[in-house]
């Protein structure tokens, strides 16, 4: 009975220290990712019945204080040749198990980032959307917080602003698409 005990408890230490050695390496990650990274995650939006491309991304991570792998921030992708300058939402995040998930509050979805490298300065890897949509990317780390600010990133958002054909701005939202399956190449702008 004594090795059934002693033998029982070695398993719960083992599972312990395994669930304890993953938060660790999640929280290493969320540390690594809070901050603002730029480059391109190459999205699409579609607004009135044509797909545009972004040309530039801003993502920002903001660490949640009281969970160590979690956070929110802000991403925003720009177009050059788009009735809008920009898309932007606001996004929760959090790391589980080496799963990065971001929830874009505006456009009610979630993303999966699994296969990635990711250290100081870069970011790369690719974003999951659903079973058929996923989307490469390439940021490189520009800022970290700015600790002496209280306010640093505190309500900072721009929505999109999309000029109708008539010059006056329109309040459809452009709806962002991350990899546009079967898409007529004569309604891509480019």
């Amino acid at each position: 009975m004594k090795k059934k005990l002693q033998y029982l408890m070695m398993l719960v230490l083992v599972a312990t220290m395994g669930l304890s050695l993953t938060s660790c390496e999640d929280e290493d990650i969320a540390n690594t990712l809070e901050g603002t990274w730029e480059g391109n995650t190459y999205m699409y939006s579609y607004y009135n019945g044509r797909y545009y491309q972004s040309t530039y991304s801003y993502v920002d991570f903001t660490l949640d204080p009281f969970h160590f792998t979690s956070g929110s921030g802000h991403w925003v992708d720009y177009y050059s040749n788009a009735p809008w300058d920009y898309v932007a939402n606001h996004i929760d995040w959090r790391v589980r198990d080496g799963v990065i998930q971001i929830y874009f509050e505006e456009d009610n979805y979630t993303i999966y980032i699994e296969r990635y490298a990711l250290n100081d300065d870069h970011f790369t890897g690719t974003i999951y959307w659903d079973n058929d949509n996923d989307r490469n990317f390439d940021l490189v780390h520009t800022s970290s917080p700015n600790w002496n600010n209280y306010y640093w990133g505190y309500n900072w958002y721009a929505p999109a602003k999309v000029k109708a054909q008539n010059g006056a701005a329109s309040k459809e939202r452009p709806q962002r698409v991350f990899n546009p399956q079967h898409i007529d190449p004569s309604k891509v702008v480019k």
